[in-house]
């Protein structure tokens, strides 16, 4: 392995770990408020995937085109001037939509620069390595995030800020390097919309861009409804103890991210199948648990499955944009698809929650649209594949 992916690392938990920590200090925000209703927390989450969806024509370029260390460090400032408009109490809709924009610009640089360090032979496990910081640090963010803001939000926005700053200063110790795959003429939305039409030829290239967009779009949607379903069912009272729970789903996805590499292996992608259908069987299970420690049993084994699915797709689209429009373009193209999904299903559970739809059927709902969806995506996908090239 590359030694340069070690700061990477670094960089991207620290980054990570922020934006969790910024997710759980505005639901402590709602939590403490009286004014603010129980759809507030989807809307935020929904303004923050709006940035991906309508950025994504121009990000991917300016990733394959620019040095993607430094397009690391202009993604980290622009999420630390989101957190800095929290902190002077503009609405959290703006602020946080604005940490949504720096977000966009990171992660096509942040997946898109791991073929240039990591290549062929060593990609699902960088990627594994990727993941596992990545949930780490969602872990702890959310932990040490929601354990800070309910003392103090001031000093949750505070630490936040410091955090994205230093993500951004290791970040310039990596490589300066470019490696163009198209030219900047011509309309960035037409080039877009080539890109997505030649990813859809494959089976292979298709199943990555959805199955990924399947996974964040569940995954999302079930972290808004843990939010209502667990003080509902659990009784949990604040931020914090919602962190403890979902402590497990991030647990389980570190997990599945390490014993990934060898069950599946690029070459025989369509496994990746079988733990997205167990995810769908978890969810259900969750949907039907009322005490705490099946409740985070079910989230461990849910987030064990979404590691070990989520980890081959991800290596497959960027090896495949690597060989074709750029592996920032893929990861771009990857993120308008994953990001819609969830702008539509949070979205979808903003409208519902608006309308008093019980967390609990909601749940059942999701995990039997994630098993039917798994099938659709699936079709047509061979077993074996050789290394792509498009």
């Amino acid at each position: 392995m590359n030694k340069q992916i070690y700061p990477l690392l670094i960089a991207q938990f620290l980054s990570a770990f922020a934006d969790n920590a910024i997710l759980f200090t505005v639901i402590a925000m709602v939590m403490q408020s009286t004014n603010l209703a129980s759809w507030y927390v989807p809307a935020v989450q929904s303004v923050f995937l709006i940035a991906f969806v309508l950025l994504a024509p121009w990000v991917g370029g300016f990733a394959d085109n620019h040095p993607k260390s430094r397009v690391l460090i202009i993604g980290n400032l622009i999420k630390a001037s989101g957190a800095g408009l929290l902190l002077c109490n503009v609405e959290p809709l703006i602020a946080y939509c604005l940490v949504g924009v720096g977000a966009a610009i990171y992660s096509p640089a942040k997946y898109g620069i791991l073929p240039e360090l990591a290549g062929h032979e060593f990609l699902v496990k960088a990627n594994s390595w990727i993941e596992g910081s990545t949930i780490l640090a969602i872990l702890l963010g959310m932990l040490i995030g929601a354990k800070v803001a309910d003392y103090s939000i001031h000093m949750a926005l505070t630490g936040t800020i410091i955090v994205f700053v230093a993500s951004a200063l290791i970040t310039m110790s990596l490589p300066v390097q470019i490696f163009a795959h198209q030219a900047n003429s011509g309309s960035a939305i037409i080039r877009f919309w080539r890109q997505i039409g030649a990813f859809f030829i494959t089976p292979r290239s298709r199943f990555a861009i959805l199955g990924g967009s399947l996974f964040w779009a569940a995954a999302a949607t079930l972290r808004v409804i843990i939010v209502v379903w667990a003080p509902l069912v659990l009784l949990s009272k604040n931020a914090t103890e919602i962190a403890e729970l979902t402590l497990f789903l991030a647990i389980g996805i570190v997990v599945g991210s390490v014993l990934v590499p060898r069950l599946i292996p690029l070459e025989h992608l369509r496994r990746a199948r079988i733990p997205a259908y167990l995810m769908a069987v978890f969810i259900i299970a969750l949907s039907f648990t009322d005490s705490l420690w099946p409740a985070r049993s079910a989230l461990l084994l849910i987030g064990v499955m979404g590691g070990m699915f989520i980890v081959p797709v991800n290596a497959a689209l960027q090896e495949i944009g690597q060989h074709s429009i750029g592996s920032g373009s893929a990861v771009a193209l990857q993120g308008f698809f994953q990001n819609l999904a969830m702008l539509l299903a949070v979205g979808s559970y903003t409208f519902a929650a608006a309308h008093n739809i019980e967390p609990i059927f909601a749940m059942l709902i999701l995990g039997l649209l994630v098993f039917c969806a798994t099938f659709l995506v699936s079709l047509h996908l061979p077993d074996n594949q050789e290394r792509p090239n498009l």
